[in-house]
């Protein structure tokens, strides 16, 4: 049991916390890519994704696994993007570092995304059953390129137009 909830249960949690954060972080990066804040989907993001490391680190885990370096990195560049956005409210640098820490979490997120298809889905387990095998490594690197592309792009077309006060 984890939170009360048996470990199949705080699984699917975890699961449509992730799938959350990943949905709405590519709507976020859509936003980005052409210069609008989606101020409510920026919230969805960055809390799914802070609670899908969250709950990473409540897994009954025995030693210390490589998932907790990437979810403590996660919430490291989550708490940058919150800091950049929220409180200097993406003024200067600000803008920068908040595209591109929000496009590193959506990153890291989908980084799992393909571990865990690797390691779930049948086809893609047989094809890299100990995730060192070029399949497993071609799959990450295509991810990572194109988190890249999408972070320079998105990076050199969000301009900050302040939120309407209503």
């Amino acid at each position: 049991m984890v939170l009360g909830l048996s470990l199949s249960t705080f699984t699917l949690l975890h699961v449509i916390l992730s799938l959350a954060g990943i949905g709405s972080g590519f709507v976020v990066v859509y936003g980005l890519l052409n210069s609008k804040r989606l101020d409510g989907w920026t919230a969805i993001f960055l809390i799914t994704t802070a609670l899908t490391s969250l709950t990473g680190f409540l897994f009954p885990f025995e030693g210390f696994k490589p998932a907790y370096v990437l979810g403590a990195l996660s919430l490291l560049v989550l708490a940058m993007a919150s800091f950049a956005r929220y409180s200097r409210s993406l003024a200067g640098g600000w803008r920068s570092t908040y595209v591109i820490t929000a496009a590193f979490a959506l990153y890291f997120n989908c980084f799992v995304a393909v571990v865990q298809a690797f390691m779930k889905v049948p086809a893609l387990h047989a094809l890299a059953p100990t995730g060192s095998e070029p399949p497993f490594a071609v799959a990450q690197v295509v991810v990572l390129a194109i988190f890249i592309w999408l972070t320079y792009r998105a990076a050199r077309r969000f301009l900050v137009v302040p939120a309407r006060t209503t």
